[in-house]
């Protein structure tokens, strides 16, 4: 009774030693392949702890690169703040006017002539912030500048007209001016 199946098979005639090996090394395979599945490796913690070291180096990278992108964004806008102002401000302004303007509930006030104070209060020339002083620009600009930093532009004055009330309005015949002088 001490015989295997395989030394049985063997005797019969319908298995040879080839193929007894072969099967032999397959049922070994398979046992050793089931041990590996089975169980997962255990993982060291200072595996772990490394991983997690540098997923916060890369975050911490990360959120550097995008300050200095930021730095370098917010620079290249100034650059081209203070160009469009440079390369469009209005040149002859002086005159004996004073136009008075809030910036920062601060009154300050320019000295304008009459035709550039017209145009102020019209809206066809607005009041730039540039450096430490002022200038003005004509609107097209005022609006490029005010899409890149509306800070940038302290008066962009609009002209505004006059609501048709129609024909029971109680002060029809009086104007209001548009600019009070002091």
């Amino acid at each position: 009774m001490g015989n295997s199946l395989f030394d049985q098979l063997k005797k019969s005639g319908l298995v040879d030693e080839k193929k007894a090996k072969k099967a032999k090394q397959g049922q070994y395979k398979g046992k050793q392949a089931k041990a590996r599945k089975g169980t997962p490796k255990p993982v060291a913690e200072s595996t772990l702890l490394a991983q997690q070291a540098l997923a916060d180096k890369l975050e911490k990278d990360r959120q550097l690169n995008q300050k200095q992108k930021d730095k370098v964004e917010q620079k290249a806008i100034a650059a081209q703040i203070k160009q469009l102002i440079e390369t469009n401000s209005i040149k002859d302004r002086d005159g004996d006017i004073v136009y008075n303007f809030s910036d920062n509930n601060v009154v300050k006030q320019l000295h304008v002539s009459e035709r550039v104070q017209k145009s102020l209060v019209s809206g066809r020339l607005a009041i730039a912030r540039f450096g430490a002083g002022y200038e003005l620009v004509p609107r097209a600009v005022a609006d490029k500048i005010k899409q890149r930093d509306e800070h940038c532009i302290i008066s962009l004055e609009l002209s505004y007209d006059e609501p048709d009330l129609g024909e029971n309005d109680p002060y029809a015949d009086y104007k209001i001016p548009d600019d009070l002088m002091w």
